[in-house]
């Protein structure tokens, strides 16, 4: 039996060496595969925002999908309140599961259906889970509406998608999430592909929520400046594996790893759009190398980047996963 302290100081959610690879190839082509998640460990307390951070085809949305029981993990486990959901649900997760964990998804134009009104979709969350009887599910959704910043909430929740802005969408989005009262929220570039003078507001909410909820947030973005903004921890990913981890200021205003200078000053020179490749032309088959992963673009590599994979170094209360510092030697520009 767990005592009281061990619960107090117990991760409402562990992530322990996650793994997923994806192989494409058929009869007539070689197999190739594509390390999505490799090794992959993080906690998530409640109240806390963790950022995964990375370019596309990284792996964080990959990462995601997995807590999300939406993919099947190759290895590891997922810890929710110290029990692994993977051993008490292998198949697919269960009714309370997806009420703790709930997903926030990049287009608020995709995730609301057209044809029924903005109550339709937050009164069905509401009565599948439990959360409200149907006499109670209008006043529940007007609720939610006034939570998410939605006024007048009252004519708000009449509305169809078509006749909301982006912006006003993704609320609903977020409403809907909140619609049964998750543990975690997992939102996957929730404004992306929003205009730039409302992305702020977006952000704004989930740190209240954050805050006066002690909602966790995992959030998927290719934006350091968000990341920053909102997450007390942020994990820099490079093709399935964690190169950087540690606290958001931090890794922000000192990046160790070359790849985490590399995102931050490609989101300097173009307005935290998605950062471009360091180099124009990628290899094929860099997962199978032996070497770090980076080391084909990154502008410090030497041999044995190319030859053996790094292990994690602790540098400044962080993790870091360069042979840089495993040979002693300060990164470049620090």
């Amino acid at each position: 039996m767990q005592s009281d302290s061990t619960v107090v100081h117990q991760p409402l959610l562990e992530v322990r060496g996650l793994t997923k690879t994806f192989r494409s190839g058929g009869l007539f082509a070689a197999t190739r595969k594509v390390v999505a998640a490799d090794d992959i460990s993080f906690r998530i307390k409640r109240g806390e925002a963790v950022a995964l951070v990375g370019e596309s085809g990284s792996g964080k949305s990959t990462v995601a999908r997995l807590l999300l029981r939406l993919e099947l993990p190759d290895g590891g486990e997922i810890l929710l309140d110290g029990e692994d959901v993977l051993v008490r649900e292998p198949r697919r997760a269960s009714l309370g599961y997806r009420g703790r964990v709930q997903m926030v998804f990049q287009d608020p134009f995709g995730s609301l259906n057209p044809v029924h009104d903005v109550e339709h979709h937050l009164v069905r969350p509401l009565l599948r889970h439990g959360r409200a009887s149907r006499r109670d599910a209008h006043s529940r959704a007007v609720e939610l509406l006034r939570t998410v910043g939605l006024e007048p909430a009252e004519e708000f929740v009449y509305r169809r998608p078509y006749e909301l802005s982006g912006g006003q969408r993704q609320r609903v989005a977020i409403a809907r999430a909140l619609a049964v009262d998750p543990d975690l929220l997992v939102a996957d570039e929730p404004t992306s592909m929003l205009d730039v003078s409302i992305r702020m507001g977006i952000l704004n909410l989930l740190a209240r929520l954050k805050r006066e909820r002690r909602l966790a947030i995992l959030l998927i973005t290719h934006d350091l400046a968000s990341a920053r903004y909102i997450a007390d921890r942020i994990l820099v990913l490079f093709r399935g594996r964690v190169v950087e981890d540690g606290p958001g200021d931090a890794v922000v205003e000192r990046p160790a790893h070359p790849y985490t200078r590399a995102l931050l000053s490609s989101i300097a020179d173009i307005g935290g759009a998605e950062p471009p490749p360091l180099e124009a032309v990628e290899t094929v088959g860099e997962e199978e190398s032996g070497g770090c992963p980076f080391a084909f673009r990154c502008p410090d590599a030497f041999d044995i980047c190319r030859s053996r994979e790094p292990a994690y170094c602790e540098v400044d209360g962080r993790r870091v996963r360069c042979h840089l510092y495993a040979r002693g030697a300060p990164a470049p520009g620090r």
